[in-house]
């Protein structure tokens, strides 16, 4: 069954969509060779990719964030990854980088920072200080960093990977509702499985992959592969649902502050990138299913009654829960004759 516009209308691949979804092919087979049975996540990282946003992993030390960062800049060939190690200490420029006066010049010449990179991982975010967030803040939203009065945009593609542990609070300062609502998809990688985890094991007696790992895609073709993400298909009665799934989160019982249009704007593009990356050039309401609590359930506040029982039920079954109810709000749509090809 096909979603169409219209009578019987059937979305034709383009030779542009064709093209890039080889990149996505070629770009998610060349890091799956150092993240192993990640497949789904990685889906997520290509997504915020594509659609120019950034991702948030609440995961424990030693999952292959800073890998998987690193793994994805050397798969696209001109592509630089930095890191930043966030501290409560942590300056602005730090991360944006600063104006040191030369001497031989008698002039400041800025020195930019980390934050001037094609992928940048952004280590324990929460434990940097409010005005260094706000820093990242502009980084993310606006592509762009102000120093000393001046404004600097940054490279493209950009895209931030920032890391919370979820285990340590200590020292800590909780990202605003608005700076979450900044980021793309939140997920984890959690802990490979018990083949995946030998194999790596195995992988890395005689060094790490990474130092093997070369370019499979330009930035040309990742420009083209987002630019393809914009012609992907997605049906009316789709949107229609997607639109209440996210109006029926501020309705909701125990929730204090619901997904905002920025949520709506994200799973809309987020679907439409999963279609291209499967090879379809129409999006199907299994792509809204797969990406909503992705999308939606960082953004979500929860009021405190609610929050004593997410921690008593634990996050997995309570974000199922939260999941399962705004699916009954939301009933996800059948296409009529006119529409199933």
């Amino acid at each position: 069954m096909r979603w169409a516009d219209g009578a019987v209308a059937e979305a034709v691949p383009s030779e542009r969509f064709e093209r890039a979804h080889g990149v996505a092919e070629r770009l998610l087979a060349n890091v799956e060779s150092v993240v192993h049975g990640k497949r789904d996540r990685l889906e997520l990282v290509l997504a915020a990719l594509a659609c120019g946003g950034h991702v948030l992993f609440e995961d424990v030390p030693g999952t292959a964030k800073t890998v998987l960062a690193r793994a994805f800049a050397q798969s696209i060939e001109g592509a630089h990854a930095s890191r930043i190690q966030c501290t409560p200490d942590l300056q602005p420029t730090d991360a944006t980088g600063l104006s040191v006066y030369d001497q031989r010049t008698r002039d400041f010449e800025f020195r930019p920072g980390p934050l001037f990179a094609n992928i940048l991982l952004v280590d324990e975010i929460n434990r940097a200080m409010p005005k260094t967030q706000s820093a990242l803040l502009e980084a993310m939203a606006e592509r762009q960093v102000t120093v000393d009065g001046v404004t600097r945009m940054l490279p493209k593609p950009f895209l931030l990977i920032a890391t919370e542990n979820p285990v340590e609070h200590e020292g800590t300062f909780p990202l605003p509702e608005a700076q979450l609502d900044r980021f793309f998809v939140k997920t984890a990688l959690g802990y490979p499985g018990l083949e995946d985890e030998r194999q790596i094991v195995l992988e890395q007696r005689h060094g790490h992959p990474l130092g093997e790992l070369g370019p499979a895609v330009t930035v040309a073709e990742l420009e083209e592969l987002q630019v393809a993400v914009e012609e992907v298909y997605i049906d009316h009665l789709l949107v229609d649902w997607l639109l209440a799934l996210v109006r029926a989160t501020r309705e909701l019982d125990g929730v204090a502050l619901g997904g905002s249009v920025r949520a709506s704007l994200a799973l809309e593009r987020a679907s439409r990138a999963r279609a291209l990356v499967h090879g379809r050039a129409f999006v199907v309401p299994e792509d809204v299913e797969a990406l909503f609590l992705p999308v939606v359930a960082h953004r979500i506040l929860f009021t405190p009654a609610a929050l004593v029982e997410l921690r008593r039920e634990g996050p997995v079954a309570a974000l199922e829960r939260f999941r399962r109810s705004c699916f009954e709000a939301a009933p996800r749509p059948e296409p009529s004759p006119v529409h199933a090809v």
